[in-house]
Protein backbone atom coordinates (compact mmCIF):
# COMPACT_ATOMS: atom_id res chain seq x y z
CA UNK A 1 0.00 0.00 0.00
CA UNK A 2 2.86 2.41 0.84
CA UNK A 3 4.45 1.65 -2.52
CA UNK A 4 1.17 2.35 -4.35
CA UNK A 5 0.66 5.65 -2.50
CA UNK A 6 4.26 6.64 -3.27
CA UNK A 7 3.75 5.96 -6.97
CA UNK A 8 0.50 7.96 -7.00
CA UNK A 9 2.27 10.85 -5.22
CA UNK A 10 4.95 10.87 -7.93
CA UNK A 11 2.28 11.17 -10.63
CA UNK A 12 0.65 14.02 -8.67
CA UNK A 13 3.99 15.81 -8.14
CA UNK A 14 4.83 15.47 -11.84
CA UNK A 15 1.57 17.16 -12.87
CA UNK A 16 1.87 19.81 -10.16
CA UNK A 17 5.42 20.65 -11.28
CA UNK A 18 4.23 21.09 -14.85
CA UNK A 19 1.30 23.25 -13.75
CA UNK A 20 3.54 25.50 -11.62
CA UNK A 21 5.36 26.61 -14.75
CA UNK A 22 2.12 28.22 -15.98
CA UNK A 23 1.27 30.38 -12.95
CA UNK A 24 -0.83 32.88 -14.86
CA UNK A 25 -3.29 30.08 -15.62
CA UNK A 26 -4.35 30.01 -11.96
CA UNK A 27 -5.05 33.75 -12.00
CA UNK A 28 -7.00 33.52 -15.24
CA UNK A 29 -9.09 30.62 -13.94
CA UNK A 30 -9.88 32.54 -10.74
CA UNK A 31 -11.13 35.50 -12.79
CA UNK A 32 -13.12 33.17 -15.04
CA UNK A 33 -14.71 31.70 -11.93
CA UNK A 34 -15.86 35.18 -10.89
CA UNK A 35 -17.40 35.79 -14.33
CA UNK A 36 -19.09 32.38 -14.26
CA UNK A 37 -20.55 32.93 -10.80
CA UNK A 38 -21.79 36.39 -11.78
CA UNK A 39 -23.42 34.98 -14.93
CA UNK A 40 -25.46 32.44 -12.99
CA UNK A 41 -26.36 35.00 -10.33
CA UNK A 42 -27.92 37.37 -12.85
CA UNK A 43 -29.58 34.53 -14.76
CA UNK A 44 -31.04 33.44 -11.44
CA UNK A 45 -32.38 36.94 -10.73
CA UNK A 46 -34.03 36.93 -14.14
CA UNK A 47 -35.76 33.53 -13.99
CA UNK A 48 -36.64 33.23 -10.28
CA UNK A 49 -40.39 32.96 -9.79
CA UNK A 50 -42.73 31.39 -7.20
CA UNK A 51 -43.58 28.56 -9.59
CA UNK A 52 -39.95 27.76 -10.27
CA UNK A 53 -39.02 27.89 -6.60
CA UNK A 54 -41.69 25.29 -5.84
CA UNK A 55 -40.11 23.00 -8.45
CA UNK A 56 -36.66 23.26 -6.90
CA UNK A 57 -35.96 20.31 -4.58
CA UNK A 58 -34.66 22.46 -1.73
CA UNK A 59 -36.98 25.38 -2.40
CA UNK A 60 -33.95 27.69 -2.75
CA UNK A 61 -32.96 30.16 -5.41
CA UNK A 62 -32.31 29.23 -8.99
CA UNK A 63 -28.86 30.79 -8.67
CA UNK A 64 -27.78 28.26 -6.03
CA UNK A 65 -29.43 25.40 -7.90
CA UNK A 66 -27.87 26.15 -11.29
CA UNK A 67 -24.42 27.04 -9.93
CA UNK A 68 -24.08 23.62 -8.27
CA UNK A 69 -25.18 21.98 -11.51
CA UNK A 70 -22.66 23.94 -13.52
CA UNK A 71 -19.66 23.24 -11.28
CA UNK A 72 -20.58 19.57 -11.09
CA UNK A 73 -20.40 19.38 -14.86
CA UNK A 74 -16.79 20.48 -14.36
CA UNK A 75 -16.18 17.25 -12.44
CA UNK A 76 -17.78 15.15 -15.13
CA UNK A 77 -15.78 16.92 -17.82
CA UNK A 78 -12.59 16.38 -15.80
CA UNK A 79 -13.34 12.67 -15.55
CA UNK A 80 -13.95 12.41 -19.29
CA UNK A 81 -10.95 14.55 -20.29
CA UNK A 82 -8.29 13.71 -17.68
CA UNK A 83 -7.39 10.20 -18.79
CA UNK A 84 -7.40 11.11 -22.48
CA UNK A 85 -5.14 14.10 -21.85
CA UNK A 86 -2.72 12.15 -19.65
CA UNK A 87 -2.51 9.33 -22.19
CA UNK A 88 -1.98 11.72 -25.11
CA UNK A 89 0.68 13.67 -23.20
CA UNK A 90 2.59 10.51 -22.24
CA UNK A 91 2.45 9.27 -25.82
CA UNK A 92 3.62 12.57 -27.29
CA UNK A 93 6.50 12.83 -24.81
CA UNK A 94 7.60 9.25 -25.48
CA UNK A 95 7.08 8.08 -21.88
CA UNK A 96 3.94 5.97 -22.38
CA UNK A 97 5.70 2.79 -23.42
CA UNK A 98 8.23 3.11 -20.59
CA UNK A 99 5.46 3.61 -18.02
CA UNK A 100 3.49 0.59 -19.17
CA UNK A 101 6.47 -1.79 -19.06
CA UNK A 102 7.43 -0.83 -15.48
CA UNK A 103 6.07 -2.50 -12.36
CA UNK A 104 3.45 0.21 -12.05
CA UNK A 105 0.06 -1.49 -12.28
CA UNK A 106 -2.65 -0.18 -14.58
CA UNK A 107 -4.95 0.93 -11.72
CA UNK A 108 -2.07 2.91 -10.15
CA UNK A 109 -1.14 4.45 -13.51
CA UNK A 110 -4.75 5.48 -14.11
CA UNK A 111 -5.38 6.76 -10.57
CA UNK A 112 -2.05 8.57 -10.37
CA UNK A 113 -2.62 10.33 -13.67
CA UNK A 114 -6.04 11.51 -12.50
CA UNK A 115 -5.00 12.71 -9.06
CA UNK A 116 -3.71 16.19 -9.90
CA UNK A 117 -6.49 17.09 -12.42
CA UNK A 118 -9.18 16.16 -9.90
CA UNK A 119 -7.47 18.13 -7.11
CA UNK A 120 -7.14 21.12 -9.44
CA UNK A 121 -10.81 20.82 -10.41
CA UNK A 122 -11.82 20.70 -6.75
CA UNK A 123 -9.84 23.88 -6.05
CA UNK A 124 -11.40 25.60 -9.07
CA UNK A 125 -14.88 24.68 -7.83
CA UNK A 126 -13.99 25.95 -4.35
CA UNK A 127 -13.08 29.31 -5.92
CA UNK A 128 -16.46 29.38 -7.69
CA UNK A 129 -18.27 28.78 -4.39
CA UNK A 130 -16.17 31.34 -2.50
CA UNK A 131 -16.83 34.05 -5.08
CA UNK A 132 -20.52 33.18 -5.01
CA UNK A 133 -20.73 33.24 -1.22
CA UNK A 134 -18.69 36.44 -0.83
CA UNK A 135 -20.37 38.52 -3.55
CA UNK A 136 -23.71 36.95 -4.43
CA UNK A 137 -25.10 35.44 -1.24
CA UNK A 138 -24.61 31.75 -2.00
CA UNK A 139 -25.65 29.94 1.24
CA UNK A 140 -22.60 28.05 2.55
CA UNK A 141 -23.23 28.29 6.29
CA UNK A 142 -25.72 25.41 6.37
CA UNK A 143 -23.53 23.03 4.34
CA UNK A 144 -22.58 19.62 5.72
CA UNK A 145 -18.98 19.36 4.48
CA UNK A 146 -18.52 15.74 5.53
CA UNK A 147 -21.46 14.76 3.36
CA UNK A 148 -20.15 16.92 0.50
CA UNK A 149 -16.73 15.25 0.67
CA UNK A 150 -18.15 11.72 0.66
CA UNK A 151 -20.47 12.54 -2.24
CA UNK A 152 -17.63 14.02 -4.30
CA UNK A 153 -15.47 10.96 -3.70
CA UNK A 154 -18.29 8.58 -4.68
CA UNK A 155 -19.06 10.74 -7.72
CA UNK A 156 -15.46 10.78 -8.93
CA UNK A 157 -15.27 7.00 -8.64
CA UNK A 158 -18.44 6.67 -10.70
CA UNK A 159 -17.42 9.27 -13.31
CA UNK A 160 -13.88 7.93 -13.68
CA UNK A 161 -15.16 4.71 -15.23
CA UNK A 162 -16.53 6.75 -18.14
CA UNK A 163 -13.20 8.56 -18.54
CA UNK A 164 -11.16 5.35 -18.57
CA UNK A 165 -13.46 3.88 -21.22
CA UNK A 166 -12.85 7.00 -23.29
CA UNK A 167 -9.07 6.64 -22.94
CA UNK A 168 -9.35 2.99 -24.01
CA UNK A 169 -11.05 4.17 -27.20
CA UNK A 170 -8.28 6.75 -27.72
CA UNK A 171 -5.58 4.13 -27.22
CA UNK A 172 -7.04 1.86 -29.90
CA UNK A 173 -8.40 4.34 -32.44
CA UNK A 174 -5.90 7.22 -31.85
CA UNK A 175 -8.69 9.80 -31.72
CA UNK A 176 -10.84 11.13 -28.90
CA UNK A 177 -14.07 9.34 -28.19
CA UNK A 178 -17.02 11.30 -29.64
CA UNK A 179 -19.30 9.49 -27.19
CA UNK A 180 -18.01 11.64 -24.31
CA UNK A 181 -19.52 14.74 -25.92
CA UNK A 182 -22.75 12.80 -26.22
CA UNK A 183 -22.56 12.00 -22.50
CA UNK A 184 -21.99 15.67 -21.64
CA UNK A 185 -24.85 16.73 -23.89
CA UNK A 186 -27.27 14.22 -22.42
CA UNK A 187 -26.20 15.16 -18.90
CA UNK A 188 -26.79 18.86 -19.52
CA UNK A 189 -30.39 18.03 -20.45
CA UNK A 190 -31.43 15.12 -18.23
CA UNK A 191 -28.88 15.33 -15.41
CA UNK A 192 -30.70 18.02 -13.44
CA UNK A 193 -27.86 20.48 -13.95
CA UNK A 194 -29.79 23.65 -14.84
CA UNK A 195 -33.40 22.66 -14.11
CA UNK A 196 -35.16 19.97 -12.02
CA UNK A 197 -35.78 16.66 -13.77
CA UNK A 198 -39.36 16.82 -12.47
CA UNK A 199 -40.02 19.33 -15.27
CA UNK A 200 -39.07 16.74 -17.92
CA UNK A 201 -41.43 14.30 -19.66
CA UNK A 202 -41.76 10.93 -17.94
CA UNK A 203 -39.63 9.07 -20.50
CA UNK A 204 -36.76 11.53 -20.07
CA UNK A 205 -37.02 11.19 -16.30
CA UNK A 206 -36.40 7.45 -16.76
CA UNK A 207 -33.18 8.26 -18.68
CA UNK A 208 -32.20 10.72 -15.96
CA UNK A 209 -32.40 7.97 -13.35
CA UNK A 210 -29.87 5.94 -15.35
CA UNK A 211 -27.36 8.80 -15.13
CA UNK A 212 -25.02 8.91 -12.10
CA UNK A 213 -24.87 12.71 -12.34
CA UNK A 214 -28.54 12.90 -11.33
CA UNK A 215 -27.86 11.19 -8.01
CA UNK A 216 -24.64 13.13 -7.45
CA UNK A 217 -26.35 16.48 -7.98
CA UNK A 218 -29.39 15.67 -5.83
CA UNK A 219 -27.13 14.61 -2.96
CA UNK A 220 -24.71 17.53 -3.34
CA UNK A 221 -27.51 20.10 -3.35
CA UNK A 222 -29.04 18.51 -0.27
CA UNK A 223 -25.67 18.53 1.55
CA UNK A 224 -24.69 22.07 0.51
CA UNK A 225 -28.04 23.85 0.73
CA UNK A 226 -29.85 21.88 3.44
CA UNK A 227 -26.99 20.39 5.48
CA UNK A 228 -28.21 16.84 4.89
CA UNK A 229 -26.32 14.16 6.83
CA UNK A 230 -24.76 10.96 5.50
CA UNK A 231 -27.57 8.96 7.11
CA UNK A 232 -30.09 10.96 5.07
CA UNK A 233 -28.11 10.65 1.84
CA UNK A 234 -27.20 6.96 2.04
CA UNK A 235 -29.40 6.02 -0.93
CA UNK A 236 -27.85 8.31 -3.61
CA UNK A 237 -24.36 7.61 -2.23
CA UNK A 238 -24.98 3.86 -2.42
CA UNK A 239 -26.27 4.30 -5.99
CA UNK A 240 -23.10 6.19 -6.98
CA UNK A 241 -20.93 3.47 -5.45
CA UNK A 242 -22.93 0.88 -7.38
CA UNK A 243 -22.23 2.76 -10.62
CA UNK A 244 -18.54 2.83 -9.64
CA UNK A 245 -18.52 -0.90 -8.80
CA UNK A 246 -19.85 -1.65 -12.29
CA UNK A 247 -18.01 0.94 -14.38
CA UNK A 248 -14.52 0.85 -12.85
CA UNK A 249 -13.79 -2.90 -13.28
CA UNK A 250 -15.37 -2.80 -16.74
CA UNK A 251 -13.32 0.24 -17.81
CA UNK A 252 -10.04 -1.08 -16.35
CA UNK A 253 -10.57 -4.38 -18.17
CA UNK A 254 -11.22 -2.47 -21.40
CA UNK A 255 -8.08 -0.37 -20.86
CA UNK A 256 -5.96 -3.47 -20.18
CA UNK A 257 -7.32 -5.07 -23.35
CA UNK A 258 -6.55 -1.89 -25.33
CA UNK A 259 -2.96 -1.89 -24.05
CA UNK A 260 -2.48 -5.56 -24.99
CA UNK A 261 -3.97 -4.97 -28.42
CA UNK A 262 -1.77 -1.97 -29.21
CA UNK A 263 1.32 -3.82 -28.00
CA UNK A 264 0.44 -6.77 -30.24
CA UNK A 265 -0.16 -4.55 -33.28
CA UNK A 266 2.86 -2.35 -32.49
CA UNK A 267 0.76 0.83 -32.42
CA UNK A 268 1.10 1.72 -28.73
CA UNK A 269 3.03 4.92 -29.36
CA UNK A 270 1.37 5.83 -32.67
CA UNK A 271 -0.64 9.06 -32.81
Amino acid sequence: MISILSQMWLFFWRDLSIARTYRTVFVVEAVEALFGAATFYYIGRFVDSPGLQQALPQGGTYFAYSLIGFVFLDYLNAALETFDHSLQEARDSGTLEHLLVTQTSLPVFVAGSALYPFVATTLRIAVYLLWSAALFGFPLRSANWLSVGVILLASLLAFSGLGILSSSYLLVFKRGNPAKWFVLGITSIVGGTLFPISTLPDWLQVIARLNPVTYALDATRAALLSGASLATLWRPIATLLLFAAILLPLSLSAFAWAVRRTKTTGTLTHS
